[in-house]
This record gives structure tokens, sequence and C-alpha cells, in this order.
């Protein structure tokens, strides 16, 4: 416990107690069944707080995390989101490990190097983004997926905030929480249709609260480094 309190700061022990108990209560007032939709919420919020602190360790939990998410989405038709967290996402987390292991801050394997991303690859990450967002597209179109156009979207977003991740820029929180609005819309409409889907709604909620927070830190974290 000293060493836990000691990693992180109260702020962040708090917002992950309150995530954690949040998910706990919505879970069992509405759902109490779907226990791999629990397991992944809480591996979820884990691994943000993990990343927030440039900790790798939060890589590997999104890998879990991107297995049971995509077999919750898959019980509802959003293939889209299956595609794109076992075909995009879980393997980027795979590279963006390997990237975060090979840069660790000053040897501390528990933080990351912040990176600085250049005009040019800005660039390059929009058309990337694009060719990929008309790819998937007719793709999802094609299995007859579920809320086509903010499933896409979600793949857009999805897209770039992996690409930010590998490349260790704090905009990949942000764009992290843009998916996270994403990912509340759709869930909200799978929650009109059964109210066990509200405990995945909750886990979206922080998992937008933490993706924020996330930025806010990395941002601290390149002002310490730059120093």
């Amino acid at each position: 416990m000293k060493r836990l309190t000691g990693y992180f700061s109260r702020t962040e022990l708090i917002l992950w107690v309150t995530s954690v108990l949040m998910i706990l209560i919505s879970f069992f007032v509405f759902d109490r069944e779907s226990y791999l939709t629990l397991g992944a919420s809480l591996i979820g919020v884990t691994s943000l707080i993990l990343n927030a602190k440039g900790n790798p360790l939060g890589q590997v939990l999104m890998i879990i995390f991107s297995i049971f998410y995509s077999i919750i989405s898959f019980s509802f038709s959003y293939y889209g989101e299956m595609i794109t967290y076992l075909g995009m996402t879980l393997p980027m987390a795979v590279v963006a490990l390997v990237s975060w292991l090979r840069n660790p801050y000053k040897g501390n394997r528990a933080e990351v190097t912040v990176n600085r991303i250049h005009k040019r690859e800005w660039w390059l990450m929009v058309v990337l983004t694009i060719v990929v967002t008309a790819v998937f597209y007719f793709i999802l179109q094609k299995l007859g997926t579920s809320s086509l156009i903010a499933s896409t979207i979600s793949i857009t977003t999805s897209f770039v905030a992996a690409y930010l991740t590998f490349r260790r820029s704090p905009y990949f929180a942000l764009a992290y929480a843009s998916n996270d609005v994403v990912l509340l819309v759709l869930w909200v409409i799978a929650t009109l249709e059964d109210i066990t889907y509200i405990s995945v709604v909750a886990c979206f909620v922080f998992f937008l609260i933490n993706d924020l927070y996330g930025f806010f830190n990395w941002q601290r974290m390149a002002k310490r480094q730059g120093a």
C-alpha cells in the first residue's frame, strides 16, 4: 500500500477508486450477470490510470481489455468495435508497449519519455486516417454493422489514438477521449434496447474522465522532462 500511495498521487487514487466503485455499483444494480463486462471495465480504468502515468503496464492491460471488449461488442453486433479492437487497438497496443519499453525516461521503466510530433508527421497521420476510415466504412457496411456512421467515426478516433499512443504523444489521451464520446453514444443506443448495457455506459463515462486526466498529466510530464 505504501508503494501504491507513493507512486500515485492523491488525485489519481481518488479517481481510480471512484471509477471502480461506480462501475461496481452500476453492474450490481443494472446487470449482475455479465461478469465479462465487469472485468473489462475494471481492467480498462486501471489501464487508463497507468497510461496517464506513462507506465507501460497500462498497455499490457489495454491488450487484455481489447480482447474482452471485442467479445462484448460482438454480442450486440457492433462489428466495427470488434474489428477495431481486435484488428487495430490490440496490435497497436503491442507496438506501443514495445515503443514505451524502449523509451524509458532516464532509465525509469515506470515512465515513458514524452515525444513531440512535427508538422510533417501530423499530415501523414491525417492521410493514413482518411484511408483507414474509408476502407473500414465499406467493410462495416458489408457486415451490416449496427449504427454504421457512429461505428465508422469510432474507427477514425481509435486509429488516431492508437497512432499517437505508439508515437508517445500527449494528444493520444485527447484522441481516446473523443473516442469515448462516440462509444458513449453507441452504448446508450444499446442500453435503450437492453438495460444491462448501462454498465458499459458507466465504464465509458469514467474512461472519458480518466483520458482527460491522462492528457493533463502527460502535459505536466512533458514540461518536467523538458526541464
